[in-house]
């Protein structure tokens, strides 16, 4: 039986560092940007992670050429983003609503030259950075030569002849650095849209925005992809120095309460630690410790909101064999029960407490008595006398 002519042309290949960079990519398809200016900042992330990704597949299968198609693209998103992040917002409705229709649109090189033109956040990185950019530019005429197949090297069927002299390990490497490039890129104009992969790496700032969701990149990514010199470079930037000056600002909060604020984990043997900062917890934050200082039986707290995300723990050892399941699924249960105390759950029970019609579900190990249940009640009732409307409070934050 004949083989296709394709198998004899296409030469899989295998990617030595190919689980490294399957890492290294997640954590740019992980960079969470909390803008609320522009609802889809999100999905361009993701999706030029995902393109990168496509292009270590689609080379290991053999299709070289259209897997530097994918890093290309990959970069074409990424400079999309930046495009819209970068303009006013009655400029941006117009030309999203042009991409999205499939209507007339900049090409990549139109749209860089309007950021550099009217675009106050790139064309400062490009002046403060100046070599990055150059770099850039350098590589997407690279990628190009692939895409658009200039010079014999970059068709298949000379590739797989005999007068092709260039060794395999080559190739592969050749695919790798332009690979890195582009991850090294496509995380700079992610901080085009916002700071915080670079800004949360600073420890002084770290502890003063807790809450935030977005988190830092690794130091070893930022090292190998975007360079001690740029990042350097970067920090001289508005963007970054604005946001690094409004957050040095804000009160430091000490270990204990840090540990409340962005863990969830409240330590009840440094109660003082966290009342005197009481000021700086979140809404939610103070509820779960006001319980939690009320009755010392209290070993985990899980707000209604937060039952599938995550649990406020404490230094308290629960007696749940498993402890890694929340109890979302049961919440119902627990909520509509007539008797919403002493609840039994594995191998300890569940307390239901509302506080501004929110359900609190307390795991403890003892049942509660009835004093407990006072004592947990009128702290409560004391927090709400003490806190503004729930709608006020998130004014002021």
């Amino acid at each position: 039986m004949l083989q296709p002519i394709e198998s004899k042309i296409v030469l899989p290949q295998s990617l030595p560092n190919r689980d490294k960079f399957y890492w290294d990519i997640q954590e740019i398809k992980n960079s969470f940007s909390g803008r609320m200016d522009f609802d889809y900042i999100g999905i361009f992330i993701r999706e030029a992670g995902q393109l990168l990704l496509n292009s270590i597949s689609l080379f290991e299968k053999g299709y070289f050429d259209c897997a530097y198609y994918s890093l290309r693209s990959a970069v074409d998103v990424a400079t999309t983003l930046v495009y819209f992040v970068d303009m006013p917002e009655e400029e941006r409705k117009v030309k999203f609503s042009a991409w999205k229709e499939n209507e007339h649109f900049p090409m990549k090189g139109e749209m860089i030259q309007a950021l550099l033109k009217k675009g106050n956040i790139l064309r400062d990185m490009k002046e403060k950075m100046s070599k990055f950019f150059d770099d850039a530019q350098k590589l997407s005429e690279k990628l190009n030569k692939y895409v658009h197949k200039q010079g014999f090297q970059n068709y298949y069927v000379v590739r797989e002849h005999y007068f092709n002299s260039k060794p395999q390990d080559r190739f592969i490497q050749n695919f790798e650095n332009y690979l890195k490039k582009c991850i090294g890129v496509i995380a700079v104009m992610r901080l085009a849209i916002d700071p915080f992969p670079v800004l949360l790496l600073d420890d002084e700032i770290l502890c003063r925005c807790p809450g935030l969701v977005e988190e830092p990149y690794r130091e070893d990514f930022v090292k190998e992809y975007i360079g001690e010199k740029y990042l350097e470079a970067y920090k001289t930037t508005e963007i970054y120095r604005e946001l690094y000056n409004y957050y040095m600002k804000v009160k430091k909060p000490n270990e204990t309460t840090f540990n409340v604020m962005k863990f969830q984990f409240i330590d009840t043997a440094r109660q003082k630690d966290i009342v005197s900062q009481w000021a700086l917890l979140g809404y939610i934050d103070m509820v779960c410790v006001t319980i939690v200082f009320a009755c010392n039986k209290a070993v985990k707290l899980y707000p209604q909101e937060l039952c599938e995300l995550g649990v406020y723990t404490t230094d308290r050892k629960s007696n749940r064999i498993n402890q890694n399941s929340y109890i979302k699924k049961d919440s119902q249960r627990f909520a509509s029960n007539e008797n919403k105390y002493n609840q039994p759950y594995d191998e300890v029970f569940i307390s239901v407490f509302q506080f501004r019609q929110m359900n609190y579900f307390v795991e403890h190990n003892e049942k509660l008595t009835d004093s407990d249940i006072e004592t947990i009640s009128n702290e409560l009732k004391s927090l709400d006398n003490t806190l503004p409307s729930i709608k006020d409070y998130m004014e002021e934050d």
